[in-house]
């Protein structure tokens, strides 16, 4: 008897370091997470909830789906094949294919760390008045630091804290409102398309579904040497890694949600269109109080900093994948990718004349690039010779198919607007 129950006892404890177990894992999903909080998501959440109300709230769930989807797909990559997306591009498709793709890819980068420098260096403004262009060539300054002198994990310490600090400015924010609760929930899952919406739209699926994330995505996992050899590791770590996307693009989704939440109640209940996010700080403290626009503006801070991070590791293992070579910061081609990233945004931030404007249209040219990274990364984790047993299903490859179709309509209708 006394047996059994130490037994008992033993398999109880398994099961509870079991589930500790998940908590190990947690950090590359995080790292995808801050992509899409970042400024240019703001910027464009605060448009559609202060243009729109509450009725955009279906694009951030249709975007998180989706984004879990492809995410997930693109770390399976890096797990079974121990290789980025574009290290994997470079290695098995020609090189007509895949240099364009890439080069792109590089430029859609830019476009991100665009809307992150500017993000940063408008929250700047905010809280200490410091001008834009100061602003955001000590961001710059500051982030390049950071990446340069960091290793991964420390990096993603402090994201998952700066992503907790931006969590909860947007709770607090939210209980300061009058929620208009039943008809969110409507707007979350029943899409509609408003006269003059698209640009929202587009930029909104852009903001949420980034190809720098994908990119990104596949190279983290191997932080935490995610890619060992024998089935039964990768199918464990397969798992984990499953829960990481599926609680960090949750997450994501709420922040993200918040975001349009606050602006329906505050901005396009009052008739106020926010344009820019100045604005909206200086709207947001006689509406909610002055605590609420400086909680506004150092979570702005936070998502500045933190996604300029995560923008500036993606273009270095992009351009360190166009050699063949993995991300890693003492590589040159990885220090390349990142100066050329936010070297260049810092200089077309300087011939910029509405930053606002700049991060939604920032935002869209993402999405247009989305749909070439999207069927690159599915056409190599449908492939046997690249993914062995572990390649896509017909049912996952039609899926992910679909969701590249998706976005490819969306631009079209776009030019056509």
């Amino acid at each position: 008897m006394w047996n059994i129950i130490k037994e008992l006892k033993r398999k109880d404890h398994q099961r509870y370091l079991g589930g500790l177990d998940f908590f190990k894992y947690i950090g590359p999903g995080l790292l995808v997470t801050v992509g899409f909080i970042d400024p240019g998501n703001w910027a464009s959440n605060f448009a559609a909830g202060s243009d729109f109300g509450y009725s955009l709230l279906w694009v951030v769930t249709l975007s998180t789906v989706m984004l879990i989807v492809l995410q997930h797909n693109v770390a399976h990559l890096g797990i079974v094949t121990g290789l980025c997306l574009s290290e994997a591009a470079t290695r098995y498709t020609p090189r007509w294919v895949s240099r364009p793709i890439l080069g792109s890819a590089v430029l859609a980068s830019v476009s991100t760390s665009l809307a992150e420098i500017l993000g940063g260096a408008i929250a700047l403004q905010m809280l200490a008045g410091i001008p834009i262009m100061w602003g955001a060539i000590l961001t710059t300054v500051l982030v390049v630091i950071l990446l340069f002198t960091n290793s991964y994990k420390r990096i993603e310490r402090s994201i998952i804290g700066f992503v907790s600090v931006i969590g909860l400015s947007f709770l607090y924010e939210l209980f300061l409102v009058d929620i208009d609760w039943p008809a969110a929930a409507r707007s979350w899952v029943i899409p509609s398309i408003p006269e003059g919406s698209l640009l929202i739209i587009m930029s909104v699926l852009g903001a949420v579904v980034m190809p720098h994330n994908l990119f990104l995505h596949s190279e983290v996992v191997q932080s935490r040497e995610y890619n060992k050899r024998d089935d039964s590791s990768i199918r464990r770590l397969l798992k984990y890694e499953f829960y990481d996307t599926l609680f960090s693009m949750g997450v994501g989704w709420a922040i993200n949600s918040a975001m349009i939440l606050l602006a329906a109640s505050t901005f396009f209940a009052g008739g106020v269109q926010v344009e820019e996010l100045q604005q909206a700080k200086s709207l947001l403290d006689p509406l909610l109080g002055s605590q609420a626009g400086t909680i506004f503006a150092l979570a702005l801070l936070m998502a500045g900093l933190s996604s300029t991070v995560t923008s500036g590791m993606a273009a270095g293992s992009i351009f360190a994948g166009m050699f063949g070579e993995s991300y890693h910061i003492k590589d040159i081609h990885s220090r390349a990718g990142i100066l050329i990233s936010l070297g260049v945004a810092l200089l077309v931030i300087f011939f910029i004349g509405n930053p606002f404007k700049g991060l939604i249209i920032s935002q869209m040219v993402l999405s247009v690039q989305l749909p070439f990274t999207v069927f690159l990364q599915v056409g190599l984790t449908s492939s046997r010779r690249v993914m062995g047993e572990y390649a896509n299903s017909r049912w996952s490859t039609f899926v992910l198919y679909t969701i590249a179709v998706v976005v490819s309509v969306l631009n079209i209708m776009l030019l056509f607007s």
